[in-house]
């Protein structure tokens, strides 16, 4: 297993980690994820552990919390061999003040993940998505002194914009506080959007990327081709209206290209996919799932070859889309305005 830093620390990340959304699986939405139990999820750990994933990723509103405690029971006695990264700012708890980034639910939070997950600190604790009711300066104020006080070791965010990102690091900046080292983001073959201003932001701040949902919400797993019926125990259906849309004209010439490239390397192409996103520019880890140990089997050879250049780019032209203004503009620029090398 390959390890790399997360953005602009010194903390080594498995290139692969390993995401939890399928343990418990206590409330519908995630019943559909996967309804593994501490004994199942103790053994995916095992197997991870052993292939050198050192990174597991959850967060507080995964099954109502029942993921955090599912993971808790599941790493006894491995604690000093891993990493837990989770997030909070979702809803969770029937009070005024039971959701978002303000000092009140970020306290609260990290003291129930603590405790569902039966440890002294967590490595890297995430803002789960955007608040904007609550002053930036009041989140990372609040995060700072989680640092100093030992409850948090590395802080990052999730599903912030470019401009929320950049503000938030610029105020980091201003006051000395502890600064978001990673942002951990949507990207696949099938929602490249992340290269528009996410990835540019990433390179030119120092800061990583953990992605999530690389298979584009189960769309590249292999199992969906043009002119065949979705199978029957895909989750796409129940969990596609969470996710952007994609045409399907989209996604068949995506795949068509990975069925080509998986008869020429051995390789499946879900393993293809995960490995495209592997080797993007500002990507620290790729955040993998599994309902059973086949499939996370399966997934971990993702991370034991590389495409060719040519494979890369015949992937790169297959997935590409016009990106949507300013973008658009702006490429033209670049393009016609960079010297021939």
């Amino acid at each position: 297993m390959e390890y790399r830093l997360l953005g602009h620390s010194g903390l080594k990340v498995s290139a692969l980690s390993f995401g939890t959304g399928t343990f418990g699986g206590s409330t519908e939405f995630f019943r559909a994820w996967g309804q593994t139990g501490v004994s199942e999820a103790s053994r995916l750990i095992d197997i991870c552990l052993d292939a050198g994933i050192n990174l597991f990723d959850v967060a507080d509103v995964y099954s109502d919390g029942h993921a955090e405690e599912v993971l808790g029971e599941a790493i006894k006695g491995k604690r000093d061999r891993l990493l837990i990264s989770t997030k909070a700012t979702y809803r969770l708890g029937d009070g005024i003040n039971d959701v978002g980034s303000s000092r009140f639910h970020i306290l609260n939070a990290v003291e129930a993940s603590l405790k569902r997950l039966k440890v002294d600190h967590i490595d890297i604790y995430h803002m789960h998505e955007v608040d904007s009711l609550t002053p930036i300066e009041e989140t990372l104020d609040t995060l700072n002194g989680l640092v100093q006080a030992g409850k948090i070791r590395y802080i990052a965010c999730s599903n912030f914009s470019g401009w929320h990102l950049m503000k938030s690091l610029a105020i980091s900046e201003r006051y000395g506080w502890a600064r978001y080292v990673a942002q951990q983001s949507y990207y696949s073959l099938v929602g490249r959007e992340f290269e528009w201003e996410l990835m540019p932001l990433g390179l030119d701040q120092k800061v990583g990327t953990l992605v999530w949902s690389p298979l584009g919400w189960g769309r590249l797993t292999g199992k969906i081709r043009r002119g065949q019926p979705i199978p029957e125990n895909s989750r796409l259906p129940q969990t596609a209206q969470n996710g952007p849309p994609v045409s399907d004209e989209h996604l068949y010439k995506i795949v068509d290209v990975l069925d080509e490239i998986a008869a020429e390397t051995g390789r499946t192409v879900p393993q293809i996919a995960l490995n495209w996103v592997l080797h993007r520019p500002t990507v620290s880890s790729v955040i993998i799932g599994a309902r059973n140990e086949e499939q996370l089997k399966q997934n971990l050879v993702a991370a034991e070859f590389r495409l060719t250049e040519e494979q890369i780019a015949r992937l790169d032209a297959a997935s590409a889309v016009t990106p949507i203004y300013p973008y658009w503009h702006q490429r033209q620029f670049t393009e016609r305005n960079t010297p021939a090398v």
